[in-house]
């Protein structure tokens, strides 16, 4: 199946595409992994950090390779750093994030999709929780016996819309010292939001390079592939509150 570019303008990395008009073509899947000692979670959190942090404070990450990639870039919710590029005959990569602390930036990440599949990998430590939020509701994996935790949910309203337009959405928060997995489609609205300062992400992206040439941009490009769909970053407030 032949799949049409979704981006309006190919490299721009803040296309807004009107939410009202938006409709998730699935469902993001939650499946929640183990949950560890503080003790632990801890040691796994900074390491993974600690190759993020030290990524961009190397040049050589910062700047272009011989493909034209640079491997440590910014996102809104945290710093990436993409481990593992791909090559002729492997479409995908494998990017960390180190999470920004929401409480000492004041703002929240915006609502967004992708261009293309992702998988991620959530692990939060000591006195870290991440709401995740989406436009649709949350498929929850519970296999009965495996499954360590059903995460709680909860539904509000998407903040900073227009008056004449309301939305539901959808949340679910990852407890601190836990591994959580998502699958999230090609076009499906999500948002990460990291509330305390121990948060990373581990994410594949299993067509990058696909996503590239479907869409036509001029190289690779984190924020490119993604498109926005509120114009400002809401307030802390909004990513931060409990239940409606």
């Amino acid at each position: 199946m032949t799949l049409d570019p979704m981006k309006q303008h190919a490299d721009d990395e803040n296309e807004i595409h009107n939410v009202a008009a938006h409709q998730d073509p699935g469902q993001n899947v939650v499946t929640p992994v183990l949950r560890l000692s503080a003790e632990l979670a801890s040691h796994m959190v900074w390491a993974f950090a600690r190759i993020v942090r030290a990524a961009h404070a190397s040049r050589d990450a910062r700047s272009p390779d011989l493909d034209g990639i640079i491997r440590a870039q910014e996102f809104e919710e945290g710093d990436v750093y993409m481990l593992e590029k791909p090559f002729d005959g492997y479409e995908s990569s494998r990017y960390l994030m180190d999470f920004y602390d929401v409480t000492e930036r004041g703002i929240c990440s915006r609502m967004h999709l992708h261009t293309g599949t992702r998988f991620v990998r959530m692990m939060t430590g000591p006195d870290t929780t991440i709401r995740v939020g989406s436009l649709s509701p949350f498929v929850v994996t519970n296999v009965r016996g495996v499954t360590p935790f059903v995460p709680e949910q909860f539904e509000d309203l998407l903040p900073d819309l227009p008056e004449d337009v309301q939305l539901t959405r959808y949340n679910l928060v990852v407890p601190e010292n836990s591994f959580v997995d998502m699958q999230i489609p090609r076009g499906v609205s999500h948002q990460f939001n990291a509330i305390g300062p121990n948060a990373v992400i581990d994410s594949v992206h299993p067509e990058e390079s696909i996503e590239v040439f479907r869409e036509r941009m001029s190289c690779f490009r984190m924020m490119a592939q993604t498109i926005f769909l509120t114009e400002d970053r809401p307030d802390v407030s909004s990513c931060t509150g409990g239940e409606a």
